[in-house]
């Protein structure tokens, strides 16, 4: 009986045990669970200050991350080292580049590059030529054609309220959509965050001259001539096209405020009997074609029936390559055209396929079927070409040769490598030098701000109130061109390279600069009163 009973209490104690061991057991695994799995419902996390939401790696990073895209991964790195010196014992303030970082396809993703590259290559220049308060950069990723903005824009508030990243200013923005007007209005108009805007080309983007009430975005900058001031250039640098010389095509899509703005830049009063009606489409994406082929055929046949031989193209690159080859393929008597288009067609050489080239050639070989130009912000043959112009005779403007310097200066830290390696870059696109002119200009802002204070972190608006001193003595001689900010931070009369894709060299050549305001700046940069 007593074995009886020891048997039974070993069995029960053995249960317990078990039972017991079980339970820690799972309690063991729900711990290991919740420390190395997120809650339910949270979102993963990507990197320092960069959580996944919808499949995308949103946030902003600064520490050598590089948002799952190769192409930039060595600038990402170049960025965290730079920032890893500045982040010590002297002053210093944030800067955010906020450009779509994830791109699909790989002209995106290489065009991305230059300007990541662009804005490594200011911070680096500043960090080493002015005063206190250094440069520090982050990237900040707000999601395909900018979906996730309001994220970021909530990051980069906190940011500039923390004194330890002291945020005081963003720039990027290479995207003329709905979505980008409702981060840069949240940023400058709610959050007073200073905004340069170095690559949309909207008209609506800007602030109005002689605004009858308050500035749409207050603490507003841009450098590159809106795509009204393009225009205006395009045709001075032509001399005045017959209207019946000209045909408008243009993508209808709806929240693409730049190909919209683009179209009603170049719905402009021509000389002449009319020519034929505006010929229009509606694209699927910004990088996807949908139906258009067909669109472009037809319309192609219809302009070759008309007088037109200039063809304003209001739409985006991938479009536009589209285009170009269907008005190549129409058999139209020997008949050639030249299609002109806005900056967003920068980078339009690299969505041209191997054989692309010759069907842009044509049949004759001698002078090809399509030629298309475009206002490109700035080119790297722009100021030793025009340098080298008969009627100038003995002068150099200080015009030219001022931005050939700057040119010059960043063409020698990239070929001799003074910034480490940074992946491959091109300056043919015009990305790498207007990113590298935004960043450079913010960095004379924050100097000029930082002026009487000198050691010290500005404020948000001194920051901006710094935008209009930004002319004459204070300009800024950008690769690009001389940049002199009107009282809306507009940049005033800014050079266009017009720019050539030629079939025959495969190239993009430059052809000329284009004056907005037809006629150069004057000498000393200084912004009339009646601009506007």
């Amino acid at each position: 009986m007593r074995q009886f009973g020891n048997w039974l209490y070993n069995t029960f104690l053995a249960n317990w045990m078990r039972r017991i061991l079980t339970l820690l057991g799972l309690a063991a695994a729900g711990v290991l669970l919740y420390v190395f799995l997120p809650p339910i419902g949270e979102p993963d996390s990507c990197a320092t200050g960069v959580e996944e939401h919808a499949g995308e790696c949103i946030g902003v990073n600064g520490t050598g991350y590089a948002f799952g895209t190769p192409e930039i991964d060595k600038v990402a790195r170049a960025i965290a080292r730079e920032n890893e010196r500045v982040v010590g014992d002297k002053p210093h303030v944030t800067v955010a580049l906020m450009l779509p970082l994830q791109p699909d396809i790989a002209a995106e993703r290489k065009q991305l590059r230059s300007e990541v590259q662009g804005a490594y290559l200011a911070q680096y220049r500043a960090n080493r030529a002015e005063s206190t308060p250094l440069l520090r950069l982050v990237l900040a990723n707000p999601g395909d054609a900018y979906g996730q903005q309001a994220r970021v824009v909530d990051q980069l508030g906190a940011m500039a309220r923390d004194k330890k990243d002291n945020l005081r200013a963003v720039t990027g923005f290479n995207l003329s959509l709905d979505a980008t007007e409702k981060a840069i209005a949240r940023l400058t108009h709610d959050l007073h965050i200073p905004v340069l805007a170095s690559r949309v080309s909207a008209d609506g983007l800007a602030n109005p001259e002689k605004a009858a009430g308050k500035d749409p975005y207050p603490g507003l900058a841009r450098i590159i001539p809106t795509n009204r001031q393009q225009a205006d250039a395009l045709a001075s640098f032509h001399g005045q096209l017959k209207d019946e010389q000209t045909v408008l095509v243009k993508d209808e899509r709806p929240h693409d405020i730049y190909n919209n703005s683009l179209a009603a830049a170049f719905s402009r009063d021509e000389d002449g009997p009319p020519g034929p009606k505006d010929q229009t489409f509606e694209s699927p994406s910004i990088t996807e074609q949908g139906d258009t082929g067909n669109d472009f055929s037809l319309i192609a046949q219809n302009i070759c029936q008309s007088s037109a031989r200039y063809v304003y193209f209001a739409g985006r690159p991938v479009h536009l390559r589209l285009f170009a080859l269907k008005l190549a393929e129409v058999p139209c008597r020997g008949k050639k055209y030249t299609v002109i288009s806005g900056s967003g067609s920068a980078t339009l050489d690299r969505y041209l396929k191997a054989d692309d080239w010759a069907r842009l050639r044509g049949g004759d070989g001698k002078e090809p079927a399509v030629t298309v130009q475009y206002a490109a912000p700035g080119h790297p043959d722009a100021w030793d070409r025009e340098l080298r112009r008969k009627d100038l005779g003995k002068r150099r403007p200080a015009y030219l040769t001022q931005p050939q310097q700057e040119l010059r200066t960043l063409s020698e830290l990239i070929t001799r490598r003074t910034a480490g390696d940074i992946g491959p870059v091109r300056l043919g696109d015009s990305r790498t030098m207007l990113v590298h002119d935004g960043v450079r200009t913010i960095a004379k802002a924050v100097l000029l701000a930082n002026a009487q204070t000198e050691g010290t972190v500005p404020p948000l608006k001194r920051v901006s109130d710094m935008w209009q001193r930004l002319e004459a003595v204070n300009k800024v001689a950008g690769t690009s061109g001389w940049i002199c900010l009107t009282n809306a931070g507009n940049a005033y009369d800014k050079p266009v390279a017009v720019v050539e894709l030629d079939p025959r060299t495969r190239a993009l050549e430059f052809v000329g600069i284009g004056w907005p305001n037809g006629r150069p700046q004057p000498e000393d940069c200084r912004v009339p009163s009646d601009t506007g």
